[in-house]
Formats: C-alpha cells, sequence, structure tokens
C-alpha cells in the first residue's frame, strides 16, 4: 500500500521539485531577456534573445549589462565606473561613487547616458551582467 501512495506521490513529487528549482534560477541567478532595439548592434542584434547572471556584482568597464532606467529594463555596455572621468554634454565630469556610464555600442542609434539629464547609472538598478549574448 506505502509503496503504491510513494508512486503516485512521486509522479507529482519529482516535476514539481524540478520546476520549483528552474523558479528559484530564474528569479534569483539568471535572466532571459530579448534585444528589442538595434543600440547595442553589431554586438547584440537586434531580436536577440540574451541570458544574463544576475549574481555576479563586479561591474567593470567593457561589461554589457541590463539595468532599469525610467521605468524600462536597459541593454548597455558600461563605458565608465567610479572614479572615471567622462565628456558629457560638453563638461567633463567624473563618474560618481555606486554608478556607472552607460553607452551602446551603436552610437547613432542608442538612447544612452549621451543623452539622458542624469547620466549615471546606480550599481542598484543594474539587474543582470550578459553572459551570452
Amino acid at each position: 500500500m506505502m509503496k503504491a501512495v510513494w508512486r503516485h506521490l512521486k509522479v507529482w513529487l519529482i516535476p514539481l521539485i524540478v520546476t520549483l528549482i528552474i523558479f528559484l534560477l530564474m528569479r534569483f541567478v539568471f535572466l532571459f531577456g530579448y534585444v528589442p532595439s538595434a543600440s547595442m548592434e553589431p554586438t547584440l542584434k537586434t531580436g536577440s534573445m540574451i541570458l544574463g547572471n544576475r549574481l555576479d556584482r563586479r561591474f567593470e568597464v567593457g561589461d554589457i549589462v541590463i539595468f532599469r532606467h525610467d521605468g524600462q529594463l536597459l541593454v548597455k555596455r558600461i563605458a565608465a565606473v567610479e572614479g572615471d572621468t567622462v565628456t558629457h554634454k560638453g563638461s567633463s565630469i567624473a563618474v560618481p561613487a555606486g554608478t556607472c556610464y552607460m553607452l551602446g555600442d551603436n552610437a547613432e542609434d542608442s538612447f544612452d547616458s549621451r543623452y539622458w539629464d542624469d547620466p549615471f547609472v546606480p550599481e542598484s538598478a543594474i539587474v543582470a551582467k550578459v553572459w551570452l549574448p
């Protein structure tokens, strides 16, 4: 009797556990994303799917990241980090602590830090570092 109950329970328990593990990995470790524009071409083609890592919080110049800006998720490359100097709207300014300056790879078709009133993205707004472009 107990074996029959266990067999029946196993049919539901294993898929449930696998589903829970996948859910937790997607919620806290990985982020699948979609590139809706040409702002990162030629590196990331319009319509590409990307995989991001939510756990890696070490950000360096050259990293491609997914971040929140004005209520949207954007994908850009980190062009400068805290302490670096950038030219923004004709003025040289230092990147403040805990922030990054973002640029799209396609300079002609990217709405990025060059055009924002506040050009710096707080590291806390970075959701994931792109692993597989």
